[in-house]
Protein backbone atom coordinates (compact mmCIF):
# COMPACT_ATOMS: atom_id res chain seq x y z
CA UNK A 1 0.00 0.00 0.00
CA UNK A 2 1.48 3.44 -0.99
CA UNK A 3 -0.12 6.00 0.66
CA UNK A 4 0.76 9.73 -1.03
CA UNK A 5 0.44 13.36 0.64
CA UNK A 6 0.30 16.21 -2.40
CA UNK A 7 -1.26 19.41 -2.54
CA UNK A 8 -4.97 19.33 -3.59
CA UNK A 9 -4.71 20.63 -7.89
CA UNK A 10 -7.68 22.06 -9.79
CA UNK A 11 -8.21 18.55 -11.57
CA UNK A 12 -9.31 17.40 -7.93
CA UNK A 13 -11.99 19.27 -7.60
CA UNK A 14 -14.46 16.97 -8.58
CA UNK A 15 -13.02 14.04 -6.39
CA UNK A 16 -12.69 15.64 -3.59
CA UNK A 17 -16.83 17.29 -3.51
CA UNK A 18 -17.44 13.90 -4.15
CA UNK A 19 -15.51 12.53 -1.33
CA UNK A 20 -16.65 15.02 0.82
CA UNK A 21 -20.51 13.92 -0.07
CA UNK A 22 -19.49 9.81 1.16
CA UNK A 23 -17.66 11.04 4.23
CA UNK A 24 -20.58 13.52 5.27
CA UNK A 25 -23.33 10.84 4.54
CA UNK A 26 -21.32 8.13 6.88
CA UNK A 27 -20.51 10.68 9.61
CA UNK A 28 -23.56 13.49 10.25
CA UNK A 29 -27.12 11.87 9.60
CA UNK A 30 -28.60 11.57 13.19
CA UNK A 31 -26.02 14.34 13.93
CA UNK A 32 -27.76 17.42 11.62
CA UNK A 33 -30.86 17.18 9.19
CA UNK A 34 -30.20 15.93 5.81
CA UNK A 35 -31.14 19.56 4.57
CA UNK A 36 -28.52 20.80 6.39
CA UNK A 37 -25.71 18.26 5.01
CA UNK A 38 -26.97 19.12 1.82
CA UNK A 39 -27.01 22.51 2.45
CA UNK A 40 -23.49 22.55 4.04
CA UNK A 41 -22.35 20.54 0.94
CA UNK A 42 -23.69 22.99 -1.46
CA UNK A 43 -21.97 25.79 0.33
CA UNK A 44 -18.63 24.31 1.34
CA UNK A 45 -18.07 22.02 -1.74
CA UNK A 46 -18.97 23.44 -4.54
CA UNK A 47 -16.71 23.35 -7.71
CA UNK A 48 -16.35 27.25 -7.73
CA UNK A 49 -15.66 27.67 -4.17
CA UNK A 50 -13.15 24.52 -4.17
CA UNK A 51 -11.06 26.39 -6.94
CA UNK A 52 -11.35 29.99 -5.43
CA UNK A 53 -10.02 28.57 -2.51
CA UNK A 54 -6.89 26.09 -4.19
CA UNK A 55 -5.83 29.76 -5.87
CA UNK A 56 -5.46 31.65 -2.53
CA UNK A 57 -2.32 31.81 -0.90
CA UNK A 58 -3.27 31.66 2.61
CA UNK A 59 -5.87 28.72 2.68
CA UNK A 60 -3.50 25.12 1.77
CA UNK A 61 -5.55 21.73 0.21
CA UNK A 62 -4.09 18.44 0.96
CA UNK A 63 -4.94 15.36 0.20
CA UNK A 64 -3.86 11.74 1.23
CA UNK A 65 -3.84 8.78 -1.96
CA UNK A 66 -3.73 5.34 -1.15
CA UNK A 67 -1.94 3.75 -4.65
CA UNK A 68 -3.60 6.49 -6.44
CA UNK A 69 -6.30 6.71 -5.01
CA UNK A 70 -7.93 10.13 -3.31
CA UNK A 71 -8.43 8.64 0.59
CA UNK A 72 -8.33 11.44 2.35
CA UNK A 73 -8.03 15.38 2.27
CA UNK A 74 -7.91 18.59 4.47
CA UNK A 75 -7.92 22.11 4.21
CA UNK A 76 -5.93 24.74 7.07
CA UNK A 77 -5.99 28.47 6.84
CA UNK A 78 -4.55 30.83 9.43
CA UNK A 79 -6.37 30.89 12.68
CA UNK A 80 -8.56 34.02 13.99
CA UNK A 81 -5.46 34.26 16.86
CA UNK A 82 -2.01 34.91 16.43
CA UNK A 83 0.04 31.52 16.10
CA UNK A 84 -2.58 29.49 15.20
CA UNK A 85 -3.78 27.51 12.26
CA UNK A 86 -7.18 26.13 11.62
CA UNK A 87 -7.67 22.92 10.61
CA UNK A 88 -10.93 23.70 8.38
CA UNK A 89 -11.14 20.45 7.06
CA UNK A 90 -10.23 16.75 7.67
CA UNK A 91 -12.02 13.88 5.93
CA UNK A 92 -11.39 9.96 5.42
CA UNK A 93 -13.54 7.84 3.49
CA UNK A 94 -15.11 5.53 5.28
CA UNK A 95 -13.76 2.73 3.49
CA UNK A 96 -10.30 4.16 4.45
CA UNK A 97 -10.47 4.83 8.08
CA UNK A 98 -8.15 3.67 10.52
CA UNK A 99 -5.12 3.20 8.23
CA UNK A 100 -3.62 6.20 9.80
CA UNK A 101 -4.60 8.90 6.97
CA UNK A 102 -5.87 10.84 9.26
CA UNK A 103 -2.92 11.27 11.24
CA UNK A 104 -1.00 11.66 8.52
CA UNK A 105 -2.86 14.47 7.25
CA UNK A 106 -2.37 16.11 10.78
CA UNK A 107 1.26 15.69 10.95
CA UNK A 108 1.79 17.41 7.68
CA UNK A 109 -0.27 20.23 8.84
CA UNK A 110 1.15 20.88 11.75
CA UNK A 111 5.02 21.03 9.97
CA UNK A 112 3.41 23.56 7.71
CA UNK A 113 1.76 25.58 11.24
CA UNK A 114 5.20 25.42 12.66
CA UNK A 115 7.24 26.23 9.87
CA UNK A 116 4.41 29.48 9.46
CA UNK A 117 5.67 30.21 12.90
CA UNK A 118 2.47 28.67 14.37
CA UNK A 119 2.69 27.35 17.93
CA UNK A 120 -1.56 25.66 17.72
CA UNK A 121 -3.15 24.04 15.75
CA UNK A 122 -6.99 24.59 16.59
CA UNK A 123 -10.40 22.80 14.57
CA UNK A 124 -14.11 22.94 14.94
CA UNK A 125 -16.29 19.71 15.42
CA UNK A 126 -19.73 18.80 15.75
CA UNK A 127 -20.56 18.53 19.50
CA UNK A 128 -22.20 15.32 18.63
CA UNK A 129 -19.89 14.12 16.21
CA UNK A 130 -18.36 11.46 19.02
CA UNK A 131 -16.30 9.61 16.34
CA UNK A 132 -14.10 12.50 15.12
CA UNK A 133 -13.95 14.01 18.70
CA UNK A 134 -12.31 10.52 20.09
CA UNK A 135 -9.73 10.96 16.60
CA UNK A 136 -8.45 14.05 17.52
CA UNK A 137 -8.08 13.86 21.04
CA UNK A 138 -6.16 10.58 20.14
CA UNK A 139 -3.89 13.04 17.96
CA UNK A 140 -3.34 15.50 21.25
CA UNK A 141 -6.26 18.05 20.55
CA UNK A 142 -8.37 19.16 23.82
CA UNK A 143 -11.50 21.02 24.01
CA UNK A 144 -11.08 24.99 24.51
CA UNK A 145 -14.63 26.42 23.84
CA UNK A 146 -18.19 25.81 22.69
CA UNK A 147 -19.92 27.74 20.29
CA UNK A 148 -23.36 28.27 18.46
CA UNK A 149 -22.62 29.86 14.68
CA UNK A 150 -25.56 30.45 12.45
CA UNK A 151 -24.71 29.59 8.96
CA UNK A 152 -27.82 30.56 7.60
CA UNK A 153 -31.31 28.99 6.49
CA UNK A 154 -32.26 28.37 9.81
CA UNK A 155 -29.26 26.31 10.30
CA UNK A 156 -26.54 26.50 13.15
CA UNK A 157 -23.47 24.65 13.58
CA UNK A 158 -23.22 23.58 17.21
CA UNK A 159 -19.54 23.16 17.82
CA UNK A 160 -16.68 22.41 20.51
CA UNK A 161 -13.12 24.15 19.43
CA UNK A 162 -10.50 21.91 20.67
CA UNK A 163 -6.62 22.54 19.95
CA UNK A 164 -3.67 21.06 20.00
CA UNK A 165 -0.02 22.97 21.02
CA UNK A 166 2.24 22.09 18.51
CA UNK A 167 5.37 23.27 20.57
Amino acid sequence: MSIQISPVTSADVEAVAALARIVWQDAYPGIITQAQIDFMLEQRYNAPRLREELAMADIWWDKATVDGELAAFASTLPGTAAGEMKLDKLYVDPARQRLGLGGRLIAHVSQRALGLGCDTLMLAVNKRNERAISVYKKHGFVVRDAVRVDIGNDFVMDDFIMAKSLR
